[in-house]
């Protein structure tokens, strides 16, 4: 029996003989998390279509009911992790991260219209995957975070750049917390651009293939809006409340501080009955100390970096991640043994060393090595 695509990539015609890409992640028992063949196939494939005069618009989607793209598949990771451990070079890693950011930006920069169908779980490599494309979509049932804080980790493919956008302090709380998002909340902070019942997939799909195609290349977004504004249209009044929204003054409130110790220390003391804000601040409570540190300096340092340059410096966070024992301890924790309870290098976000902070920004490549593999990454 033949292995099964973790990627299917297939064409649709449409009535004027153009063709639309569609890309569907096809992993559905791991919630499609995005594995390192994922983006194997997913890379040449845009870059194919991207090319092809014929393709004047791609799909990102994903099987199942459950989830777009849960995350990330670090287990494979771990175990390098583990092998390598703090002295020796992890290659795999490099090139897990490093192809994994790649394909974000080119996304990001796509110069075709491309549509990122965001259904249920998108988490993580999710985020990456979706945050870049020129129309991003969510359901009724979308359900966002960034979580990392959990692993020991940080939010990475692209978080610096696209956090560091939204409205007010929001980027650093959900940062911070791992919060849950919604599709009102995605909306609210401009993670996403339209929010369409799922139900409505199909008809789209028949629309974009009935649509007219003969136009110049830079009226091709206008024919996908004009598709998905109809069905947009009909799904409003199903849009949930926006928790960040509603808490936006909170939240700017409770980032106001001067440093990231100020600022989890006036999170936690938050004392509330809301249990939105209670998760929140619970998985920042029990999340890892060099985590809480690491996303707020990534907020401090990419604020006027272009998006090649946060992907640059994502990798050198990412791979020290790999080389300092919380990451493979949060996966332990969390993926290998489940137990739940991670010990992590410092007690608490106060005790973190800033030395061991700058650690994690500091490029793991010496003189005698290449320099970083996403040096030649441009925004145009």
């Amino acid at each position: 029996m033949s292995k099964q695509a973790v990627v299917l990539i297939e064409e649709l015609a449409t009535q004027d003989g153009k063709h639309i890409g569609i890309a569907t992640l096809n992993a559905e028992k791991s919630l499609n998390s995005l594995s390192v063949e994922m983006v194997e196939i997913l890379t040449p494939a845009l870059l194919k279509w991207q090319a092809d005069t014929n393709i004047v618009c791609v799909v990102l989607q994903a099987a199942g009911e459950k989830a777009f793209c849960a995350g990330g598949d670090i287990r494979k990771l771990y175990d390098s992790m583990i092998e390598c451990g703090a002295d020796k070079t992890n290659d795999y890693a490099e090139a897990f991260f490093a192809n994994e950011y790649r394909l974000d930006h080119l996304i990001h920069t796509y110069k075709k219209p491309l549509i990122c169908w965001g259904h249920g779980i998108v988490m993580g490599g999710g985020i990456g995957l979706l945050s870049g494309a020129q129309v991003r979509v969510v359901t009724e049932t979308s359900r966002l975070a960034m979580p990392e804080i959990s692993i020991g980790l940080f939010p990475d493919v692209g978080s610096t750049y696209f956090l560091n956008k939204t409205p007010g302090r929001t980027g650093l709380y959900l940062g911070l917390t791992g919060t849950n998002m919604n599709a009102a909340d995605a909306l609210f902070i401009g993670l996403a651009d339209r929010f369409i019942k799922h139900e409505f997939k199909a008809k789209i799909f028949e629309s974009l293939c009935k649509a007219s195609w003969s136009v110049p290349e830079s009226q091709l977004h206008s024919v996908v809006n004009k598709v998905l504004r109809t069905f947009e249209n009909k799904s409003k009044p199903e849009l949930p409340d926006s928790q960040v929204k509603n808490h936006f003054d909170l939240i700017n409130e409770l980032c106001d501080a001067d440093n990231c110790t100020e600022t989890v220390e006036k999170i936690l003391s938050f004392k509330t009955e809301d249990p939105w804000l209670q998760k929140g601040i619970d998985t920042l409570a029990k999340g890892c100390p060099t985590t809480a540190h690491i996303v707020y300096e990534q907020f401090q340092r990419g604020k006027h970096l272009s998006l090649a340059g946060v992907f640059q410096m994502e990798l050198i966070i990412a791979l020290q991640c790999s080389k300092h024992p919380d990451f493979p301890e949060g996966v332990r924790a969390l993926l290998v043994d489940k137990d739940g309870k991670p010990q992590w290098q410092h007690e608490s976000v106060a005790t973190v060393p800033q030395a061991y902070i700058e650690q994690h920004f500091t490029a793991p490549w010496s003189r005698k090595q290449a320099s970083n593999p996403l040096k030649d990454l441009t925004d145009y």
